[in-house]
């Protein structure tokens, strides 16, 4: 698993994107570049969820355009999603891989050492036979997470995947994001938890009102925000 420099950066250029004659994102133009995780950070409402969508290319913008590095199709491009509450099927936690791995093309019979290799990644191996939808919600985020890399993502899009789960859940959720990082994969994600934004963030950006606030590296947004936004959010005042 690894981002090769073709398929980044992601370029977005004048991205807009409207509901009826609401607009959920208003002329974003920022690069997401290689390296460690680039954190979505902002109130409810701000566009982060309809921004990861786009980058997915699950929503289409009403206006923009995203590119991937030197690609010219961004379907070329390796890229997953996982949301806040991921749909488990009717299976075994080891056969949801497996589902993951056939929709890739991954051949049969190198499926077996792949699904465990998955487990063994994400701290499922002892479940491999449980039925996914009887594990804990930090399990099946954990097993979400083994069905997105079964595409082997050059890039990760994570939409609050830690926001209902306890403290203990959250950490091997983290510890996961952290490792497949390190190995190469560039991630981006959402969340509410600035805790999380900072021990994870390679980069962060600040979104409200379907714009982007402010772009930097995580270190220098929480030690000297350049806007007056930035410093309320980080104290935890309301952006209204």
């Amino acid at each position: 698993m690894r981002a090769p420099d073709t398929d980044l950066p992601i370029i977005l250029s004048g991205i807009t994107a409207k509901a009826g004659a609401v607009t959920i994102l208003d002329n974003i133009t920022q690069t997401i570049a290689a390296g460690p995780p680039t954190v979505l950070i902002g109130p409810n409402g701000a566009g982060k969820t309809t921004l990861l969508r786009v980058i997915m290319g699950l929503v289409a913008p009403d206006a923009g355009s995203v590119s991937w590095g030197s690609h010219n199709d961004p379907s070329q491009v390796r890229r997953a999603i996982v949301f806040q509450r991921p749909v488990m099927l009717r299976r075994s936690a080891a056969a949801n891989i497996a589902y993951a791995l056939g929709a890739a093309g991954v051949p049969r019979a190198q499926q077996p050492q792949r699904i465990a290799d998955l487990l063994a990644l994400v701290g499922l191996n002892g479940l491999s036979a449980r039925p996914a939808r009887r594990l804990s919600g930090g399990e099946q985020q954990r097993l979400a997470l083994a069905r997105a890399l079964a595409r082997d993502p050059a890039v990760l899009l994570l939409d609050e995947t830690t926001a209902s789960l306890d403290p203990a859940a959250t950490k091997s959720i983290e510890d996961i994001i952290r490792a497949v990082a390190q190995r190469g994969v560039k991630v981006v994600m959402s969340t509410h938890d600035l805790g999380q934004a900072r021990r994870l963030g390679g980069d962060v950006m600040l979104m409200h009102r379907g714009r982007v606030i402010e772009h930097g590296p995580a270190a220098d947004f929480f030690a000297q925000p350049k806007t007056e936004q930035a410093r309320q959010f980080i104290a935890g005042e309301l952006l209204v």
